[in-house]
This record gives C-alpha cells, sequence and structure tokens, in this order.
C-alpha cells in the first residue's frame, strides 16, 4: 500500500495562509523532493484551483526566479486526483475523485507505487479525522502572521503523532516529519 503524505507550510503561530510564507530557493527544492517522490497528488477543490493558477503553464513563470523553475515543472507533470463534489470537470493531468472519501482515498492508496502526496487544509482534516494520513510534514516558518486560517481546526479526535525526521532550512525554518503513532 502507497503511503499518504502530508505536507504544508505553517508559521510559528499556527498561520497556514500561504500569503504569509517567505519561499526561497531552498524552500522550493525541498518541495520540489517532496513531490517527485509521490506518484500523484491529492487535492482538494480549492488547493488544485490555486496550485493550477499559480502553476500550469504558461502561467506566471516569466515573471518568477529561475529556480522556480524545477518545482513548476514537476507539479506541472504530476497526476493531479482532486477531490470535489461541485466541479465538473478538470484538466491540467488531473481527474475527479467522487463518491465516498475514505473508499476512493484508500482504493488510491492500495495501486502500487511509491505513495500520494496531499496539500491544502479542509482535505487533510477530512482525511487525518479518517486516519488516512501516513506521514505529516510541518513547514514551520520562523514567522509570527497575527491571523488564521490555521490547522486542523475542530478535529474531533487527538492524532498522536511521533517525529521521525527534522531538517533545518538556513531561513530558520525546519521541516518537521511526524507518523501516527498506532
Amino acid at each position: 500500500m502507497r503511503p499518504l503524505r502530508y505536507s504544508i507550510n505553517v508559521t510559528l503561530d499556527g498561520c497556514c495562509d500561504h500569503r504569509v510564507i517567505a519561499a526561497d530557493e531552498e524552500l522550493h527544492r525541498h518541495a520540489t523532493e517532496s513531490l517527485a517522490q509521490a506518484d500523484a497528488l491529492l487535492f482538494g477543490r480549492v488547493t488544485y484551483e490555486m496550485m493550477a493558477a499559480a502553476w500550469r503553464p504558461p502561467g506566471q513563470l516569466e515573471a518568477r526566479p529561475d529556480w522556480m523553475g524545477p518545482f513548476a515543472r514537476t507539479i506541472d507533470a504530476a497526476k493531479k486526483y482532486v477531490v470535489s463534489s461541485t466541479l465538473g470537470s478538470v484538466d491540467w493531468n488531473a481527474e475527479i475523485v467522487r463518491g465516498e472519501l475514505m473508499t476512493a482515498v484508500d482504493k488510491l492508496k492500495r495501486e502500487p507505487g511509491n505513495g500520494l502526496f496531499v496539500g491544502g487544509v479542509k482535505l487533510p482534516m477530512a482525511l487525518a479525522e479518517l486516519g488516512l494520513i501516513d506521514e505529516y510534514e510541518f513547514v514551520v516558518q520562523p514567522r509570527l502572521a497575527g491571523h488564521g486560517p490555521t490547522l486542523f481546526a475542530g478535529l474531533s479526535k487527538l492524532v498522536d503523532l511521533r517525529l521521525v525526521d527534522r531538517l533545518e532550512f538556513g531561513s530558520g525554518a525546519m521541516a518537521l516529519r511526524y507518523e501516527p503513532k498506532r
């Protein structure tokens, strides 16, 4: 069974608003390596639309530094699954996942391969509730935002995690990787 890995950038005070996260070359390289380890990406509608607007070619790549190119090419080429009950269709190497979330994601996890990668806020919350996430990575930014959104607000049960790896970046950000205690 291929693992479902979740990764998100978050500030020290818990904000996961992508507009307050400082992106640099080292963080983009790490994100590119993480995406490259997955057979496919799993997004909710909001994250899919946000990522497509930002990274689908031709997009705004001309206005970005060259070091963002590898991330752009990696996410563009990746197979994408979009969990949505409202979208009629998707493109950008994507297909819609419908039906009961537990069954649909379990089916994807049972396919052969190295793993699935999930990002965003709402979909990962639902996946955590169902116990479907096999690895959590929080890239903690050395910044206080003073506002939300925050991660896992309203989670109905505790999810105990075990630290399995950490990586410190030159910016002072830290990637903390956890697995659920089972």
